[in-house]
């Protein structure tokens, strides 16, 4: 997306700056500590296992948990980059305002869709957490710590779609082109 320059801000639009960084790199963030968290245990649990024949009860299961955090946030990036599986051969064929309706219609279809997995995965965090669910193998590293990855990603996943939406009423409102075949060098 956006290249921001962070180190020539002004002074009255400093305090944006992080917020800027966020805004680029929260996805690729917890992407990268959930896929180290989870190489890492995986790492040390087959070297521990084949050479000194001990495993953490836990090592199975906190990487399958850590992969929720890795999916999601990856789905979020590929909407922001608009890098999701999308039909755009058909819509590029499109004239201009049908191109525009299609990415109207696509938003809408994803927040629609947003809003029911954060109904419904909401229920399944509320669950564990009200029934005090611990990941099997620790003591008191709770399920539902993980099972936020869900609705939070879902609750990005709708920003980044409204992010994209204005971006294209913008261009929309200019005519100019829209950007149906994205890079995923992005």
């Amino acid at each position: 997306m956006a290249n921001h320059n962070y180190q020539q801000a002004q002074p009255a639009t400093r305090w944006l700056v992080p917020l800027r960084w966020l805004d680029d790199n929260l996805e690729k963030c917890i992407i990268l500590l959930s896929y180290a968290g989870m190489s890492g245990i995986i790492f040390v649990e087959v070297i521990r296992r084949f050479f000194f024949s001990v495993q953490a009860p836990w090592s199975t299961s906190i990487p399958v948990l850590l992969f929720l955090w890795l999916t999601w946030f990856g789905a979020s990036l590929n909407v922001k980059n608009r890098t999701h599986l999308s039909l755009n051969e058909i819509r590029m064929r499109l004239p201009y305002t049908g191109q525009f309706l299609c990415l109207v219609l696509d938003a809408v279809l994803w927040i629609g869709f947003g809003a029911m997995v954060i109904n419904f995965t909401i229920d399944q965090v509320q669950l564990a957490y009200n029934n005090f669910a611990i990941v099997p193998g620790t003591d008191n590293v709770m399920q539902w710590w993980f099972y936020m990855a869900t609705p939070a990603a879902w609750v990005l996943i709708i920003y980044r779609v409204l992010q994209n939406l204005f971006a294209d009423w913008q261009r929309f409102r200019l005519r100019e082109p829209f950007n149906l075949q994205p890079s995923i060098m992005d």
